[in-house]
């Protein structure tokens, strides 16, 4: 800080300083003037500066200090109380700042909050003519047409569930409910309703579940295993998907193995960006970029961390590890 204060007032330093020169040079060429008196007068009035420039540094930096030092958020009342008519201006500005940015945030919230609410009312209605049309193509007569038709209702019924989840993501901590979930039904649920879509692909599955109960939001991990079992689909054929849990050092993990076309090594640290698609599969027109990018915002609110490991024509690993209670207790105190 003192090196700030002395930039800041540098001007001063070399006002005096060059006033002190002056006084040199006149004595120097003016005989009527004693040098050494002058000499004498010059350092005792640096040594009388640098005196009083140090008492100013202590009282004129406290102000500064404090706000330095200060939380970097929007509650006013932290803010330290200016005493110079400067550092007045300066609590005046900020507290100003603070109201209207507090004024912008709650608007931008209460449009962000009416924009869900229209957007999850109207997939909530679209979802009523989705289940009339799923009736009536169960009622088709033809296999292959029933088939082609089931794929693609499946297809816009995964893209409303994530636009539904998307949306509900930044509101996540009021709505997790930490419980000891089965996780058995959770998959066959979600199997179920992928069926179709893994006839079609020839994909079947194995299931080897030695941990049935882990502590988790069973809601929000559906979504995960939904979005992990559909990218395995998606780029699997005429293969089978390997669905393991198991402990290891007091933890809980779920992996979710396939053997599809898997992930360049260059893509596996941009796959849970936002929009990324993959370099590899680029002109893919079907895929979004979103799903894994949900799944690892959904992960992190649950303190699941996701693990992957991928060999390019061989298949993908997704290895979800589940945080142990006392992990859990401190993200409920938080989430309180």
């Amino acid at each position: 800080m003192f090196i700030k204060y002395v930039i800041e007032k540098k001007s001063w330093i070399i006002f005096i300083i060059c006033l002190q020169l002056l006084q040199l040079f006149i004595a120097s060429i003016d005989n009527s003037v004693s040098l050494s008196s002058t000499i004498y007068i010059t350092f005792l009035s640096i040594l009388l500066f640098l005196i009083f420039l140090f008492f100013r540094y202590q009282k004129e930096t406290v102000f500064y200090e404090s706000l330095s030092k200060r939380e970097d958020d929007l509650d006013a009342s932290s803010l330290p109380k200016g005493n110079t008519p400067f550092e007045k201006i300066t609590e005046e500005s900020f507290r100003i700042q603070m109201t209207l940015l507090k004024k912008d945030i709650l608007k931008s919230n209460q449009m962000m909050e009416q924009e869900k609410d229209e957007l999850l009312s109207w997939i909530h209605e679209v979802k009523t003519p989705l289940t009339a049309l799923h009736l009536l193509i169960e009622n088709l007569e033809s296999p292959e047409l029933k088939g082609q038709l089931l794929y693609e209702w499946l297809r816009i019924h995964l893209l409303l569930d994530q636009q539904l989840h998307q949306k509900r993501i930044p509101f996540i901590e009021n709505d997790l409910y930490i419980e000891k979930v089965e996780i058995e039904p959770i998959i066959y649920d979600e199997l179920k309703n992928l069926q179709t879509w893994c006839i079609q692909k020839g994909i079947g599955f194995e299931m080897n579940l030695e941990i049935t109960h882990i502590l988790t939001d069973g809601k929000w991990l559906a979504f995960i295993i939904r979005q992990l079992l559909t990218n395995a689909i998606k780029y699997s054929s005429q293969s089978d998907i390997f669905i393991t849990s198991y402990e290891k050092n007091g933890q809980a993990f779920l992996e979710v193995k396939d053997q599809g076309i898997g992930i360049d090594i260059k893509d596996i640290s941009r796959i849970f960006e936002k929009g990324f698609t993959s370099t590899s599969t680029h002109q893919n027109n079907y895929a979004t970029g979103m799903g894994l990018y949900l799944t690892k915002k959904i992960a992190d609110a649950l303190q699941v961390s996701i693990h992957v490991d991928s060999i390019v024509n061989t298949g993908t690993t997704f290895t979800l590890l589940f945080p142990k209670r006392n992990l859990f207790d401190q993200v409920m105190n938080e989430h309180k």
